[in-house]
């Protein structure tokens, strides 16, 4: 998974492959993003020994904490060939002000 910033976006993007929009759950929770899933494995058989395995299969749970203040309000995702991308909106707060007395 990656995690960057634009000007205007945190950005997480995700490989995913093998999972269709429907079974993505995409959550927001206070400085937080959650994505959680399920891979289901192909193969009907039972599979009595494995020579290699690096796929993963079953559910999964990624948590992002956002480095900056963000509005989760909106938050779009979008899925293509096998990448999940999430764009959220930074807020852009004044960073210095000066305060007459």
């Amino acid at each position: 998974m990656d995690v960057y910033s634009t000007d205007k976006h945190i950005v997480i993007q995700a490989p995913i492959g093998g999972i269709k929009k429907d079974d993505v759950d995409i959550t927001t929770e206070k400085d937080m993003v959650i994505i959680k899933g399920k891979r289901n494995r192909p193969e009907k058989e039972e599979i009595s020994c494995f020579y290699t395995n690096e796929c993963f299969f079953g559910d999964f749970r990624r948590e992002v904490i956002l480095p900056e203040e963000t509005d989760p309000s909106r938050i779009e995702a979008d899925m293509k060939e096998g990448v999940l991308t999430i764009k959220v909106p930074k807020i852009e707060r004044e960073k210095k002000r000066k305060i007459e007395v």
